[in-house]
Order: C-alpha cells, then structure tokens, then sequence
C-alpha cells in the first residue's frame, strides 16, 4: 500500500533546502527566540553558574554530560514556549482561554523542567561537596 501523500491541486513541490539554509533558519530562531525573553536570560545565567559550579567542584565527565543534558533541556523547552507565546500572537491580538491554557502549559513545561534540573544539579554539587569535604578531612 503506497502511503505518500500528494501535493494538492495547482501546488508546486516545496524546493528542498540546503544544509547552510536550514542552520541559518535555525540560528535565526535561536536569536527570535532569545529576544525580549528575560526569561531565557535568566536559565542562560543559571546555566553560566552550573558551569562555573562544575568547574570548582571539579565535576566528573558523567556528571558534565547530565549538567549538559540539564542544561539543554530546560533552554530547549524555554524556547518551545517561547515559540507557543509566538505563534499565539500571530493568530490573535485578542485574549482566548485556550490560547491562554496553552500558554500556560507551556509555562508549566518550563517550571518542571528547569525544577527537574535543579534537583539534578543539586545532587551532583552536594555529592562533590561531600567528596571535597572528606577529602580535607
């Protein structure tokens, strides 16, 4: 059974794009979604501060890679919602409870995954300040 689907009526096929297209179109969203996010300022200086952490508390290879993960989940999730409150903007100037369910779900995405992360980072750091601390002792 064929499962392609064909072009409607009248519809040139989309032209395919390069590489270099896709990662400039994808760059530019990184700048569209950063732009008068403060909060997207503000996991980006909480992620400078894990970093900074990682590096004093001389954080192991495994450890980086989950700080990594952390990291990059919750500035990937900030940007979903940051394309949500976009897109809900193109759609209507006007207020919308659905609109409005949405955007607040896409909040709560954020406030889980940037929690889920702390407790992470929690972990790893209180576990290297043991290690440190015993260390001295």
């Amino acid at each position: 059974m064929d499962h392609s689907v064909s072009p409607a009526p009248n519809s040139q096929p989309p032209f395919p794009r390069h590489w270099r297209r896709k990662f400039r179109d994808a760059f530019r969203g990184i700048k569209e979604g950063i732009r008068g996010q403060s909060s997207f300022l503000v996991h980006f200086c909480a992620a400078v501060l894990v970093v900074v952490a990682g590096a004093v508390l001389d954080v192991n290879l495994v450890e980086w890679c989950i700080l990594a993960l952390c990291i990059a989940g919750v500035l990937t999730v900030e940007m979903f919602n940051s394309a949500l409150e976009s897109m809900a903007k193109a759609i209507t100037g006007q207020s919308d409870p659905h609109l409005g369910d949405s955007l607040d779900i896409g909040s709560a995405a954020v406030l889980i995954a940037s929690l889920g992360a702390s407790i992470v980072g929690s972990i790893i750091f209180i576990n290297r300040l043991g290690v440190m601390l015993q260390w001295w002792w």
